[in-house]
Parts: structure tokens; C-alpha cells; sequence
């Protein structure tokens, strides 16, 4: 048994032999042609792979890098037309909102003012006018101390027109007090501002 088996395998190796031999113009150009190729794969073909992939991840991050970019230049000149409309805001509202000085602050205030009181039906008591600087500001407050008289009602109609008026009147304070008799009408003392624009030197 065993030596039939040595023999098998010496029958199998001397036809692989004969088949190498009979067939040798066929097997070697194979092998070459094999070995050259495994050659090209790792000389050429696997570094121009490993080329290929490198620049495609360098495009992908440049796409990346582009678009972060344009994202931050949209959102800077998203800013800047913000910035540009609130100046020109500010710009209108100083000049055609806010009065030029201390004498057209007072004129449009005192006039609107009584207006206001003599539409709501409130009697006039008494109003004050007092500049306020600051060093820091373009703008000087103009404080506004007005007292008047009359019923729940009409003081009520009275602030609500104040607080829906154009000009640009701000109530600091609302003190309401009532009179020394039960028949008497309450008694408004409103705190209020405007500004007007600094002159220039």
C-alpha cells in the first residue's frame, strides 16, 4: 500500500514534469507575463492608486474648505448690509425723528403736550424743562416734568396717546395722587424724555 502510494507520487511529479516540459512555450510566457504584471500592480498601478485617493481627499477638503469660506463671507456681508441699514436708520431717525436742538425739542414737546391734555379733557397744572448732558453721547436728554388734573378716565386716554404718539416722547415715571376732597380730581405727575442732537463745534 505504501509503496503504491510512493508510486502514485512519483507518477503524479514526473506528469507534472512531462506536462511542464511538453508545455513550456505556453507555461513560461504565463509566468512572465504573471510576474510582470504582479511587477506593474505594485510599481505603478498601486502608487497611482494611492495618488488618485490622496488628491481626491485633498479635493474634498479644498470643497469643504470652500464652502466654510463662503459660508463665513455670507454671513460678513450679511453683517456689513445689516450695519449699513441700521446706520442709515440711525441716520434718518436723527434727522428727520429727533429735533436739532434744545429751543425745537421744547417747542414740539410744549406744543404736543398741551394738545394732548386739551384733548383728553385734563386740566393743566404745571411742566418743566431740563436739559441733561452726557460727556459719552452725541444727544442731550430733555427731561420733562408735566402736572395735571382730571379723571381716571381722561389720564388714562392721556398716557395711551403719549405712548402712541410719533414723536419720540419716553415716560421715565407716572405718579398719580388724589385730591383733598372725595369730589376731587386726581392729580398726574408724569416724568418724561426726549433728546435732541448735540450741536456740532
Amino acid at each position: 500500500m505504501r509503496e503504491r502510494h510512493v508510486s502514485n507520487q512519483l507518477h503524479g511529479t514526473s506528469l507534472y514534469r512531462r506536462l511542464v516540459a511538453e508545455h513550456r512555450r505556453v507555461i513560461i510566457p504565463l509566468i512572465a507575463a504573471f510576474v510582470v504584471n504582479v511587477l506593474l500592480y505594485a510599481f505603478a498601478v498601486y502608487p497611482l492608486a494611492q495618488r488618485v485617493a490622496n488628491i481626491e481627499e485633498r479635493d474634498r477638503a479644498a470643497e469643504q474648505a470652500l464652502a466654510q469660506a463662503k459660508r463665513e463671507h455670507d454671513s460678513a456681508r450679511g453683517a456689513l448690509v445689516g450695519k449699513e441699514r441700521a446706520t442709515v436708520e440711525l441716520a434718518t431717525f436723527y434727522k428727520d425723528v429727533l429735533p436739532s436742538d434744545f429751543a425745537g425739542a421744547r417747542r414740539l414737546t410744549y406744543l404736543r403736550l398741551a394738545q394732548l391734555v386739551r384733548e383728553a379733557g385734563l386740566k393743566y397744572e404745571n411742566s418743566t424743562y431740563d436739559p441733561v448732558t452726557d460727556r459719552n453721547s452725541s444727544l442731550v436728554r430733555l427731561r420733562i416734568d408735566l402736572d395735571v388734573s382730571g379723571s381716571y378716565e381722561d389720564i388714562r386716554a392721556l398716557i395711551y396717546q403719549l405712548d402712541t404718539a410719533p414723536e419720540f416722547v419716553v415716560i421715565d415715571n407716572i405718579a398719580l395722587t388724589e385730591g383733598n376732597t372725595e369730589a376731587a380730581d386726581l392729580k398726574l405727575t408724569l416724568q418724561l424724555s426726549t433728546y435732541y442732537r448735540v450741536a456740532q463745534p
